[in-house]
């Protein structure tokens, strides 16, 4: 586990990343990771001197199993609530997590998209989810987090804007950085997802944290405006 700015740390889980914002000495935990994650977050916890309890909300960006598939053992460890969009709260209380997908633009993501397809599980443990947010939701607690409903990757998918250090955007699915600022892998609805990332470039933004990929510390919001101002 890595702080990768103050109060704010990044677990990387087999290619996806979980985040921890730091309130009060408690945590805010940003997704999951795939199943069989709980104890790799937990433990990454406690390097820090924390304990599962510790962890006092959890924020899932979206459906898919690599940001909600440890969600239901977390809870049970953590006794914290979830937070989701209702369109993804109600697949994961199903065991569900597939949405109809296609190859995000681009020749590389057609190979990944073949490559993940054959081996990503497509069900987690079922699980409750105590509150849906919607579009435009603040929360209160995380200095006012808020929630911003970006669909095109995944229908119910959020992504969560931290007003501390100038603005910092959990960007979850709706783009990636790993080999430079990029679409996303998969898209359920590419002119969604082109509508979310237009929505993103009218946000203020230092930073850009991402599921996929390492993370934007300058300028993001303008990273973004370059890439996608054809929007």
């Amino acid at each position: 586990m890595k702080e990768i700015l103050p109060g704010c740390y990044m677990i990387s889980l087999n290619f996806v990343n979980a985040y921890l914002i730091e309130e009060d000495s408690k945590f805010i935990l940003i997704d999951t990771g795939y199943p069989n994650s709980a104890l790799k977050i937990i433990n990454e916890l406690e390097t820090i001197g924390k304990k599962p309890t510790d962890i006092e909300k959890i924020l899932v960006t979206h459906c898919h199993t690599d940001h909600s598939g440890s969600l239901a053992e977390l809870k049970r460890i953590t006794k914290a609530p979830a937070y989701m969009h209702a369109l993804d709260a109600e697949m994961v209380r199903a065991g569900k997590t597939l949405r109809p997908y296609q190859p995000g633009p681009g020749v590389i993501n057609h190979v990944l998209t073949r490559i993940i397809s054959g081996n990503t599980p497509n069900s987690i443990e079922a699980c409750e989810i105590d509150y849906e947010l919607i579009d435009g939701e603040v929360l209160p607690f995380g200095d006012g987090i808020e929630a911003i409903h970006i669909p095109g990757h995944c229908a119910g998918q959020l992504a969560f804007l931290w007003n501390k250090h100038n603005g910092v955007i959990f960007v979850a699915d709706a783009a990636k950085n790993i080999l430079g600022l990029d679409w996303s892998f998969i898209y359920e609805d590419i002119d969604e997802g082109k509508r979310s990332l237009a929505k993103i470039l009218n946000l203020k933004f230092e930073t850009a944290l991402f599921g996929h990929g390492k993370p934007i510390f300058k300028n993001a919001a303008q990273r973004f405006k370059k890439k996608w101002e054809v929007f």
